[in-house]
């Protein structure tokens, strides 16, 4: 996100997303849905973009994404 020039979002977002992943960094599929957390981070996605002044369909398709490729 840095390198995007969105570095100053990411505290909140790590903020917001804390406790979905264990130590291990393996998601916890006993403490959310991981397609509710994929809707989650569509949603601040769009915040992001919003906040920086862009159009948030830029996250569009990012929900689509990902339950294509890594719903298990």
């Amino acid at each position: 996100m840095g390198r995007l020039g969105l570095g100053k979002h990411f505290v909140g977002l790590a903020a917001q997303l804390d406790g979905v992943f264990g130590v291990d960094g393996v998601f916890a599929h006993d403490r959310l849905r991981f397609v509710d957390f994929v809707d989650d981070v569509e949603d601040l996605l769009e915040k992001v973009a919003w906040q920086e002044g862009r159009d948030k369909k830029a996250a569009d398709g990012f929900e689509e994404y990902m339950l294509q490729h890594y719903r298990g």
